[in-house]
């Protein structure tokens, strides 16, 4: 009778003990979500893309939009990324451009049998998808700030100049930043092979998003001559460029009915998915499930 009691009173604490861990288990997080239709946040589908055309970019991929094959695939990945059905969308322009970018927007919805390549993907892209979702106008959201995410590499090349920080790991980033991704890094070596679609489900990988992060700004906080924060002072510059890019985003008037497409550089996107993944206003759709066909 003593056993009995005792087995019972070891049963009852072992279901209290898994009641409590159960009931305080944190929830993860689900940061890229494809079923929005239950989410009290306004959803985003946030997409990174190299730049089409003459670019001043420092990692510019070869694509030449002006072919007929090349618009073909334009117009592909536009209605893939369409089936969102955005009612809000931004692009890589600065906000006091948004006047002339609209008058080209309109025109294009007169006429839109030739994409719009005056602003590169933003137009051929953002204009087409507009066009698709049946969207009035368009967003610029950029910000232009000067700073040189080159410092690392003039300090290296200055035979003058030495990096007192952490050479060995700025150069590893430098020529090497897929080192533990390999599948990655074989796939970026071959970018230029790929199809257009293939392209942009490679840079919007979130590694490949992380990897733009650190080769705008983050590989600089291994550079400095002598006491120096030379690396860190631009890639700060990096940053600040981005928080008022996010906060232009902010400045849009919008509800939670709204669903807001965003395309620009890989870095603009990777920093924006960042900030809309802490954000008690936001949430972000998985993207690469938006460039499946």
């Amino acid at each position: 009778m003593v056993k009995s009691d005792y087995m019972k009173q070891m049963i009852f604490l072992l279901c209290v003990v898994f009641i409590c861990c159960t009931e305080n288990k944190p929830l993860e997080k689900n940061k890229e979500k494809t079923d929005t239709s239950e989410s009290e946040k306004i959803q985003v589908l946030n997409v990174g893309s190299f730049h089409f055309g003459d670019t001043t970019d420092a990692h510019k991929t070869e694509f030449d939009e002006s072919t007929e094959a090349a618009h073909q695939e334009i117009r592909t990945i536009s209605k893939l990324l369409a089936r969102f059905k955005p009612t809000i969308i931004c692009i890589e322009n600065l906000p006091e451009h948004n006047t002339e970018i609209n008058a080209a927007y309109q025109e294009y919805l007169k006429n839109p049998i030739n994409l719009n390549s005056k602003y590169g993907e933003s137009s051929m892209i953002g204009f087409e998808i507009g066009r698709l979702s049946q969207v009035d106008s368009i967003y610029g959201i950029d910000n232009h700030m000067g700073y040189n995410y080159s410092v690392g590499d003039f300090i290296e090349n200055s035979p003058d100049l030495k990096n007192a920080v952490d050479p060995a790991t700025y150069l590893q980033l430098t020529n090497d930043p897929f080192k533990e991704f390999p599948a990655l890094a074989k796939r970026e070596a071959n970018s230029n092979n790929l199809s257009l679609l293939e392209r942009f489900k490679l840079i919007n990988e979130p590694v490949y998003l992380d990897h733009s992060i650190t080769t705008n700004a983050d590989k600089l906080l291994y550079v400095g001559i002598e006491d120096g924060f030379e690396g860190a002072d631009n890639a700060a510059l990096f940053y600040h460029r981005n928080m008022k890019i996010y906060t232009n985003l902010n400045r849009i008037p919008m509800t939670k009915e709204d669903r807001v497409f965003i395309i620009m550089g890989t870095a603009h996107t990777a920093f924006l998915r960042e900030f809309i993944n802490r954000s008690p206003k936001f949430e972000m759709v998985n993207t690469l499930e938006y460039l499946n066909e």
